[in-house]
């Protein structure tokens, strides 16, 4: 049987360049980015996806030339692509982690660190405890399935070639970073200001009576009754995860252009 070299290479493009934007969003995507996920598993999961969706990917008109300035820069595209999608739902994850070190610094908990094994960093306990729920949260909405379905359709919206994603789709991104700080920060908010009200009694107990040594009783007291104020606005971090991810989304559908 001959097999003709225009066929091989077609098949070769129709396969690879695929493959590095999903692996692309496998690199920054949540979950998956982690140290704790094996780049083996990653490696695999990329493929597997990468030949599932490959039969129903529109023709790609760019030759196979991978050597070449022509061929390097679409396969610079292709991860530029891949990872962009994949860091939005990064920022989403991190956004109640932000939250968790705000919180743990309020009510005395932001000299309990421990050594995250997703990144290997130091980071807040508190801090920790929320991006393991927002992992959890993630998995329940479903999040990892959304992300396959948008690497699919983008597909359909930026087409594999010479063309990368827009310019203005890179920016929105970057300034959608802003949204986890501000929206961690809402997450918090009712918790940083009950805390606060509390610091301003044990002021005000300060100044009636002075020979009061506050930090004695007052750390212990502020410690339990943060942990308290937690378990109470415990019942928003799903509606506050919902909204966000459906932010995410809606920055995912962005960067394809609408079409999704």
């Amino acid at each position: 049987m001959d097999v003709q070299l225009d066929t091989i290479l077609q098949w070769l493009a129709q396969h690879f360049w695929p493959f590095t934007r999903v692996a692309g969003m496998f690199v920054t995507m949540a979950i998956f980015s982690g140290r704790t996920i094996p780049t083996r598993i990653k490696l695999f999961a990329a493929v597997a996806i990468t030949m599932a969706i490959a039969p129903v990917l529109p023709p790609i008109d760019v030759p196979f030339e991978t050597v070449s300035p022509a061929g390097m820069l679409v396969t610079v595209h292709q991860i530029t692509i891949g990872m962009l999608l994949g860091i939005i739902s990064l920022m989403v994850i991190h956004t109640f982690s932000v939250a968790g070190q705000i919180l743990g610094m309020q009510i005395g908990l932001g000299f309990a660190s421990m050594v995250d094994p997703g990144s290997g960093q130091q980071v807040p306990v508190l801090g920790q405890f929320y991006l393991m729920l927002a992992t959890l949260m993630f998995l329940a909405f479903d999040g990892h399935l959304t992300m396959i379905r948008i690497v699919v359709l983008s597909f359909d919206a930026i087409p594999i070639g010479q063309r990368g994603p827009d310019v203005d789709a890179m920016y929105y991104v970057a300034m959608w970073g802003a949204n986890m700080f501000r929206a961690g920060l809402t997450f918090a908010l009712s918790a940083v200001i009950a805390i606060m009200t509390m610091s301003l009694a044990f002021g005000i107990m300060t100044r009636a009576a002075p020979q009061l040594n506050i930090f004695t009783i007052g750390f212990p007291i502020k410690l339990v009754s943060g942990l308290l104020i937690l378990w109470l606005t415990m019942g928003n971090f799903v509606r506050h995860f919902d909204k966000l991810w459906g932010s995410g989304v809606e920055a995912l559908c962005f960067v394809l252009g609408g079409q999704c």
